[in-house]
């Protein structure tokens, strides 16, 4: 996963800002809360929720459809 500060999912266009495509857990903190959703193109994001707002802190890449490991699947 990389750090982000983009304002954008850098695989598909969605606006951080904008609703998750699904919510995958929330946890609350001493400071507020993390939050794992999964972006509509299938990236895993953490959003930090706390006093100064939502930011995402880190993001996977989508999976890739119809590969593992770089074979097709059968």
């Amino acid at each position: 996963m990389t750090s982000t500060t983009g304002t954008v999912c850098p695989h598909c266009g969605w606006p951080d800002g904008a609703e998750p495509f699904q919510i995958v857990s929330r946890h609350m903190t001493a400071a507020g809360g993390t939050v794992w959703t999964r972006c509509g193109c299938g990236s895993l994001q953490v959003r930090v929720v706390d006093a100064r707002g939502m930011r995402i802190v880190s993001r996977g890449r989508p999976a890739d459809t119809g590969t593992r490991s770089g074979t097709p699947c059968r």
